[in-house]
Protein backbone atom coordinates (compact mmCIF):
# COMPACT_ATOMS: atom_id res chain seq x y z
CA UNK A 1 0.00 0.00 0.00
CA UNK A 2 1.10 3.46 -0.80
CA UNK A 3 2.70 5.54 2.14
CA UNK A 4 4.15 2.45 4.05
CA UNK A 5 7.80 2.56 5.37
CA UNK A 6 9.83 -0.03 3.93
CA UNK A 7 10.29 -2.10 6.60
CA UNK A 8 6.56 -2.03 7.05
CA UNK A 9 6.61 -6.07 7.79
CA UNK A 10 9.14 -5.74 10.58
CA UNK A 11 7.73 -3.06 12.08
CA UNK A 12 3.79 -4.40 11.73
CA UNK A 13 4.19 -7.93 12.94
CA UNK A 14 5.49 -10.02 15.65
CA UNK A 15 6.52 -12.51 14.16
CA UNK A 16 9.36 -10.50 11.73
CA UNK A 17 10.17 -8.47 14.65
CA UNK A 18 11.81 -11.24 16.38
CA UNK A 19 12.67 -13.51 13.74
CA UNK A 20 13.85 -10.67 11.17
CA UNK A 21 11.81 -13.22 8.60
CA UNK A 22 9.14 -10.85 6.63
CA UNK A 23 6.33 -13.52 6.85
CA UNK A 24 5.23 -15.55 9.47
CA UNK A 25 5.13 -19.39 8.70
CA UNK A 26 1.53 -20.59 7.31
CA UNK A 27 -0.88 -22.52 9.85
CA UNK A 28 -0.83 -26.02 9.59
CA UNK A 29 -4.38 -25.54 10.26
CA UNK A 30 -6.92 -26.26 7.91
CA UNK A 31 -8.15 -22.60 6.83
CA UNK A 32 -11.00 -21.09 8.52
CA UNK A 33 -14.24 -21.22 6.90
CA UNK A 34 -15.24 -17.56 5.41
CA UNK A 35 -18.81 -18.79 7.15
CA UNK A 36 -17.20 -18.04 10.28
CA UNK A 37 -17.86 -14.46 9.97
CA UNK A 38 -21.42 -13.67 11.26
CA UNK A 39 -23.22 -10.81 12.61
CA UNK A 40 -21.58 -11.87 16.40
CA UNK A 41 -18.30 -11.24 14.32
CA UNK A 42 -19.36 -8.07 14.47
CA UNK A 43 -17.62 -5.80 17.19
CA UNK A 44 -19.40 -2.15 18.74
CA UNK A 45 -16.26 -0.74 16.93
CA UNK A 46 -17.34 -2.24 13.65
CA UNK A 47 -14.45 -4.23 13.67
CA UNK A 48 -15.08 -7.64 12.01
CA UNK A 49 -13.57 -10.26 14.76
CA UNK A 50 -13.95 -12.62 12.46
CA UNK A 51 -10.63 -11.38 10.46
CA UNK A 52 -9.00 -10.42 13.24
CA UNK A 53 -5.39 -12.18 14.02
CA UNK A 54 -6.10 -13.40 17.81
CA UNK A 55 -9.13 -14.72 16.39
CA UNK A 56 -7.61 -16.96 13.61
CA UNK A 57 -4.35 -18.06 15.28
CA UNK A 58 -3.88 -21.56 16.81
CA UNK A 59 -3.36 -20.77 19.98
CA UNK A 60 -4.52 -18.88 22.52
CA UNK A 61 -7.63 -18.25 20.36
CA UNK A 62 -10.07 -15.12 21.25
CA UNK A 63 -14.18 -15.57 20.99
CA UNK A 64 -14.30 -12.15 19.66
CA UNK A 65 -15.83 -8.82 21.10
CA UNK A 66 -19.34 -9.74 21.84
CA UNK A 67 -18.36 -13.53 23.27
CA UNK A 68 -18.70 -14.19 27.16
CA UNK A 69 -15.76 -11.99 28.94
CA UNK A 70 -14.52 -15.49 30.21
CA UNK A 71 -12.56 -16.78 27.48
CA UNK A 72 -11.35 -13.24 26.59
CA UNK A 73 -7.72 -12.18 26.70
CA UNK A 74 -7.45 -9.12 29.51
CA UNK A 75 -7.17 -6.76 27.06
CA UNK A 76 -10.58 -7.49 25.08
CA UNK A 77 -12.17 -7.85 28.35
CA UNK A 78 -11.43 -4.24 29.48
CA UNK A 79 -11.93 -2.96 26.25
CA UNK A 80 -12.86 0.67 26.28
CA UNK A 81 -15.11 0.66 23.40
CA UNK A 82 -17.21 -2.21 23.88
CA UNK A 83 -17.68 -0.99 27.49
CA UNK A 84 -18.83 2.44 26.41
CA UNK A 85 -21.06 4.00 29.00
CA UNK A 86 -23.02 5.29 26.09
CA UNK A 87 -23.43 2.11 24.45
CA UNK A 88 -24.38 0.50 27.62
CA UNK A 89 -26.74 3.03 28.59
CA UNK A 90 -28.66 3.85 26.20
CA UNK A 91 -28.36 0.24 24.96
CA UNK A 92 -26.94 0.47 21.58
CA UNK A 93 -24.75 -2.69 19.52
CA UNK A 94 -23.30 -0.41 17.18
CA UNK A 95 -21.11 2.81 17.85
CA UNK A 96 -22.81 4.64 14.54
CA UNK A 97 -25.74 4.57 17.21
CA UNK A 98 -24.87 6.79 19.83
CA UNK A 99 -24.79 10.75 19.41
CA UNK A 100 -21.04 11.37 19.83
CA UNK A 101 -20.19 9.24 16.66
CA UNK A 102 -17.34 9.37 15.61
CA UNK A 103 -15.79 9.50 19.46
CA UNK A 104 -12.49 10.43 19.93
CA UNK A 105 -11.63 6.66 21.28
CA UNK A 106 -13.01 5.87 17.86
CA UNK A 107 -11.01 8.20 15.37
CA UNK A 108 -7.86 7.12 17.44
CA UNK A 109 -8.49 3.51 16.44
CA UNK A 110 -9.86 4.07 12.91
CA UNK A 111 -6.39 6.40 12.47
CA UNK A 112 -4.12 3.15 13.39
CA UNK A 113 -6.44 0.41 11.35
CA UNK A 114 -6.13 2.58 8.41
CA UNK A 115 -2.52 3.41 8.74
CA UNK A 116 -0.82 -0.07 9.57
CA UNK A 117 -3.81 -2.32 8.07
CA UNK A 118 -5.75 -0.40 5.55
CA UNK A 119 -9.07 -1.32 7.20
CA UNK A 120 -11.14 1.53 8.68
CA UNK A 121 -13.50 1.22 11.67
CA UNK A 122 -15.85 4.38 10.96
CA UNK A 123 -16.08 3.12 7.15
CA UNK A 124 -17.19 -0.38 8.37
CA UNK A 125 -20.14 1.19 10.73
CA UNK A 126 -21.45 3.70 7.83
CA UNK A 127 -21.56 0.24 5.47
CA UNK A 128 -23.08 -1.05 8.63
CA UNK A 129 -25.94 1.37 9.11
CA UNK A 130 -26.41 1.96 5.09
CA UNK A 131 -27.07 -1.33 4.19
CA UNK A 132 -27.82 -3.57 7.69
CA UNK A 133 -26.26 -6.28 9.80
CA UNK A 134 -27.17 -9.38 7.21
CA UNK A 135 -26.13 -7.33 4.11
CA UNK A 136 -22.68 -6.06 5.78
CA UNK A 137 -21.62 -9.65 6.61
CA UNK A 138 -22.38 -10.57 3.34
CA UNK A 139 -20.18 -7.98 2.09
CA UNK A 140 -17.37 -8.88 4.73
CA UNK A 141 -17.44 -12.68 3.89
CA UNK A 142 -16.58 -11.85 0.51
CA UNK A 143 -14.20 -8.95 1.40
CA UNK A 144 -12.07 -11.29 3.37
CA UNK A 145 -12.18 -14.84 1.64
CA UNK A 146 -9.08 -15.98 0.32
CA UNK A 147 -9.01 -16.29 -3.32
CA UNK A 148 -6.56 -19.16 -3.27
CA UNK A 149 -7.58 -21.32 -0.56
CA UNK A 150 -11.29 -19.99 0.38
CA UNK A 151 -10.16 -19.33 4.14
CA UNK A 152 -10.63 -15.81 5.79
CA UNK A 153 -7.89 -13.71 5.14
CA UNK A 154 -6.70 -12.19 8.46
CA UNK A 155 -6.63 -8.06 8.67
CA UNK A 156 -3.53 -8.37 10.36
CA UNK A 157 -1.40 -9.94 7.48
CA UNK A 158 -0.35 -9.01 3.89
CA UNK A 159 -0.71 -12.76 2.84
CA UNK A 160 -3.28 -15.33 3.73
CA UNK A 161 -1.85 -17.31 6.76
CA UNK A 162 -3.07 -20.64 5.34
CA UNK A 163 -1.79 -20.51 1.70
CA UNK A 164 0.38 -17.58 1.39
CA UNK A 165 -2.36 -15.86 -1.21
CA UNK A 166 -1.61 -12.13 -1.31
CA UNK A 167 -4.54 -10.38 0.57
CA UNK A 168 -6.06 -8.19 -1.99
Amino acid sequence: MPGRPSDYLAFRTPYAKQTGVEKAPMSTEKPTPIASITAKSIAPCGMNCGICLARLREKNVCPGCNADDTSKPKTRKHCQIKNCEELRTHGHQFCFECAKFPCTRLRNLDKRYRTKYGMSMIDNLESLREVGLDRFVAMERSRWSCQGCGGVICVHRDDCMFCGHPRG
